[in-house]
């Protein structure tokens, strides 16, 4: 147990691997994450996509043949990507099951092209679950306002889904508040609540990138040294304290005799998903992010960079509900000095679905790409 990726689950914490590379798949080393670094599950974006397919020559035999069949650049997409989902969840089943369900789980993320239309993204969701057809998928829909509808009908149904793209607390309770009437609409339904996954994508860095970026621009505009002092003693302080925030509602809301009824019924809590665990800025401890946030029913999605720096030199201890008080007065400082917690949030969401979305085509822009340079040399 000298790993301290190992050591995480003695503190209650998953890690699931935040990428999907086929080339990894091929050489085995995504392999040997499962085998010797205990990673639990996978999740995956079309930013991740978008490296991935438009990055190397794994893909290349498939999508000749995609040609070859005469297929769109969507039907090439989704056949790529189907079947790297399909691969993983299949090495990801054991897991699953030795888990009762709890880990083993990959996510494959709806067109973020719906982020703001409900019916449009439960029609994909329901078509990817029934095309991967695989128990142990999630299936990632953003926590838009559109999005939010979406979540509880597709839990509604017994789809698994990973919330994504959370910034704020409120945001997170309308989440949880998903999760619960799915579970009551299916209980009352007499529908198995048993088997029913989700989790809460909350993004973490992205918060520092932003406020410390405000922070800065103040510190540059003061000339109070002790003004600017206090400016600087909030930079890198705002990601974990929200999320720390969040932590403590995710402990209030699955303490309810609400809650409780369901778990009578077999349900599992929804377990926050720590996203964007990387660290940005250089200045700060490269495992900072997954350090500060270990705790009981929680998952830290990590690329493989972060895995390879906690594996050498995390310091695991339970950290999550650590100075809930603290974090509270780092926020209301913040605000104290002109940073809106709801306009930063907001901006971070709006920010996340449109990244996504510049991914999105990107990738469709290199898979035309590829299709037109596959053609050329089979022309030749």
């Amino acid at each position: 147990m000298s790993n301290p990726l190992l050591q995480l689950k003695t503190q209650g914490q998953s890690v699931w691997y935040d990428n999907i590379d086929r080339a990894q798949l091929v050489s085995g080393e995504f392999k040997r994450l499962l085998d010797e670094d205990g990673i639990a599950g996978v999740t995956a974006n079309p930013t991740i996509f978008e490296k991935s397919i438009s990055g190397g020559h794994a893909y290349d035999e498939q999508m000749k043949q995609l040609i070859s069949e005469g297929k769109s650049t969507n039907e090439i997409y989704e056949a790529l990507v189907i079947q790297d989902i399909r691969t993983v969840a299949d090495l990801l089943r054991p897991i699953y099951d030795r888990t009762n369900a709890l880990d083993g789980y990959v996510s494959l993320e709806v067109s973020p092209e719906l982020a703001h239309d409900t019916e449009g993204t439960l029609s994909e969701v329901r078509r990817f679950w029934k095309t991967v057809d695989r128990p142990n998928l999630m299936i990632k829909i953003p926590a838009t306002p559109a999005g939010i509808p979406a979540i509880e009908q597709a839990l509604t149904e017994g789809i698994n889904v990973n919330i994504t793209l959370i910034f704020s607390i409120d945001n997170y309770k309308e989440v949880a508040e998903a999760y619960l009437s799915a579970l009551e609409n299916r209980n009352a339904e007499g529908k198995d609540i048993s088997r029913i996954a989700s989790v809460a994508s909350f993004f973490v860095s992205r918060v520092d990138t932003l406020v410390d970026k405000l922070l800065e621009e103040k510190i540059k505009a003061s000339n109070d040294p002790k003004e600017q002092e206090h400016l600087k003693a909030l930079e890198g302080k705002a990601a974990i304290a929200n999320a720390r925030l969040v932590y403590q509602e995710f402990k209030r809301i699955f303490h309810t005799p609400r809650f409780e009824t369901l778990k009578h019924s077999g349900a599992h809590v929804q377990r926050p998903l720590w996203a964007s665990t990387s660290t940005k800025n250089p200045a700060y401890r490269d495992v900072l992010y997954a350090e500060e946030l270990i705790g009981p029913d929680t998952v830290d999605t990590m690329p493989l960079e972060t895995i390879r720096n906690f594996r050498d030199h995390g310091v695991v201890a339970r950290t999550v509900d650590k100075d809930p008080a603290g974090a509270k007065a780092v926020l209301d400082a913040l605000e104290k000095v002109g940073i809106h917690y709801d306009q930063v949030t907001q901006q971070l969401q709006d920010e996340g679905v449109q990244k996504f979305a510049d991914s999105f085509h990107q990738l469709f822009a290199g898979i035309e790409s590829k299709h037109k340079t596959i053609k050329e040399t089979q022309s030749v």
